[in-house]
């Protein structure tokens, strides 16, 4: 019949399992100033996207899903990654919403943004390698 492992040594197999980084994590400090090292002048989100109530954050997500998705469809398609392609300002996304979305109930609108995040998804690969050469990823 076997013997169970003394405690003491499960504790010390679980701490000798622990990630490295764990310790780092701690020392994050949280923040809401949104600064980037890619493109540091993009535009702002709209300020009612910001305002938007909790209950209906889906819509908030909706416009930056379309956001993503047009923009790196059109480096791709251009084959172009300055700032101005890659986060140009928000016009475009908010009138693909308000024509195509805005009066949609909840779960078409997450149904729409699980669409936009595919095809934003299927552009990544592409826009990455087009935004990597240009130093803007």
């Amino acid at each position: 019949m076997r013997r169970a492992p003394h405690p003491l040594v499960l504790a010390a197999l679980a701490l000798s399992l622990t990630p490295t980084f764990a310790v780092a994590e701690r020392n994050l400090v949280p923040t809401l100033d949104r600064s980037f090292d890619v493109c540091p002048d993009r535009p702002a989100e709209p300020v009612w996207m910001q305002e938007i109530p909790l209950r209906q954050a889906y819509q908030r997500v909706l416009v930056q899903d379309i956001y993503r998705a047009q923009n790196l469809e059109r480096v791709v398609e251009i084959g172009n990654c300055d700032c101005a392609t890659r986060f140009p300002s928000w016009d475009a996304a908010e009138a693909v919403f308000r024509e195509s979305y805005a009066s949609d109930e909840r779960w078409e609108m997450l149904q729409a943004s699980d669409a936009y995040n595919r095809r934003a998804n299927a552009a990544r690969p592409a826009a990455k390698a087009i935004c990597d050469v240009a130093g803007n990823w």
